[in-house]
This record gives C-alpha cells, sequence and structure tokens, in this order.
C-alpha cells in the first residue's frame, strides 16, 4: 500500500465515523442499518479491518452519502480565481463539484425590466444572495425586493429579470447547469447574461 493510499484509507475511515457520529448513531444502530455486525464495523473504523468494497456501497447508502463522496480526495487546487468581465462588472467562478454549475458576481446599478417581454425564461433553477445593496427580482408580474443578506431561489422557466433598487448593488448568481446554458445561449443577444 502506497502512502497516499493508507491516507485515503484512514481518511474514508475516519469519514465513516463522523457521519456516523453526526446522525447521532451508535455502532449498534448502524449495524442494524446495514446489516453489518458491530464489531465489523468497530474494526472497520478503527483500521483493524480491510475496506471492501461491498461494504463501502451498504456504508454509503445508510449513511446518506455517495461512494464517490466517500472516499474522494482533496484535490490539489482548492482556490479558484475568476474570470473577469470589467466591461459588465462580472466575476464568474467555475463550480468544481459540477461542472455545469457556475457562480457569478455583479454589481448592478439599473432597475430591472418590468415588462415580462422583456424578461428571460429557459429552463434550470437559478439562486442569488445580495451581497450589498437591495435587488429587485422580477419573476413573471411579481417584485421581490432581496435586501443585503438574502436570498432568492427560483425556477428559470418563469420569465424573470434582477435589477438594482436605490442605488447600486452586489450579488451572487448561482446557476445550474440548464440556467447557465440558457443564459450562455442568450449571451450573444443580451449585455446581462453572466458570460
Amino acid at each position: 500500500m502506497t502512502q497516499e493510499d493508507g491516507e485515503l484509507d484512514s481518511l474514508v475511515r475516519k469519514r465513516i465515523r463522523a457521519l456516523r457520529v453526526a446522525q447521532g448513531w451508535s455502532l449498534e444502530e448502524l449495524a442494524t442499518r446495514t446489516n453489518l455486525s458491530q464489531s465489523s464495523l468497530s474494526r472497520i473504523e478503527s483500521g483493524r479491518r480491510r475496506l471492501a468494497l461491498d461494504q463501502l456501497v451498504i456504508l454509503a447508502r445508510a449513511l446518506d452519502t455517495t461512494l464517490d463522496q466517500l472516499v474522494e480526495t482533496a484535490a490539489d487546487d482548492v482556490v479558484t480565481s475568476p474570470m473577469i468581465d470589467g466591461a459588465h462588472g462580472r466575476m464568474r467562478w467555475s463550480v468544481k463539484g459540477d461542472p455545469g454549475m457556475s457562480v457569478v458576481r455583479q454589481r448592478m446599478t439599473e432597475p430591472p425590466p418590468e415588462n415580462p417581454a422583456r424578461m428571460r425564461a429557459h429552463p434550470g433553477r437559478e439562486w442569488l444572495v445580495v451581497l450589498s445593496g437591495t435587488a429587485i427580482l422580477m419573476l413573471g408580474h411579481r417584485r421581490f425586493r432581496v435586501e443585503t443578506n438574502q436570498a432568492a431561489e427560483f425556477p428559470t422557466m418563469m420569465p424573470h429579470a434582477i435589477g438594482a433598487e436605490g442605488g447600486p448593488c452586489e450579488i451572487l448568481g448561482i446557476f445550474d447547469r440548464d440556467a447557465r446554458r440558457g443564459h450562455r445561449n442568450e449571451g450573444s443577444e443580451r449585455d446581462d447574461a453572466p458570460e
């Protein structure tokens, strides 16, 4: 076993124990949920028993996680830098856990269009967090005021637009794969698309 393999083995064992403890479960309760013996689980957590793939699958399911999450290692590139679009006052980060998602930081100065014909609609889901100022989120004919440190989540098939109220505001927008694709497709037609 290489040093990397040994480190991963130890990390997986610590995760299993941490997830069990976070659920508030004893070894006995986890044993009941997995049909593994309590002594086997104790030896798995302590490193006295070899980790078997079939047992890891059962443990991941019982601990409400995936096998991938149970065995993932930390990447060397933990810190990322944004791509900057100075012309539109935006910074965009890709989300590593899901390459289809992205995070956009944007400074807005104009109010949103209130005419649904000028709003966008596309598949996906978006989240926004107001970092400073007040944002206005238009969803169809409804108007939502989102203050500093508040967040909103909405389906993007609803015609929507975001803008500022009473001065500049700064937001973080989070786009799932479909919403990001919808903004990218509109990017050639609209100045306010995130990409």
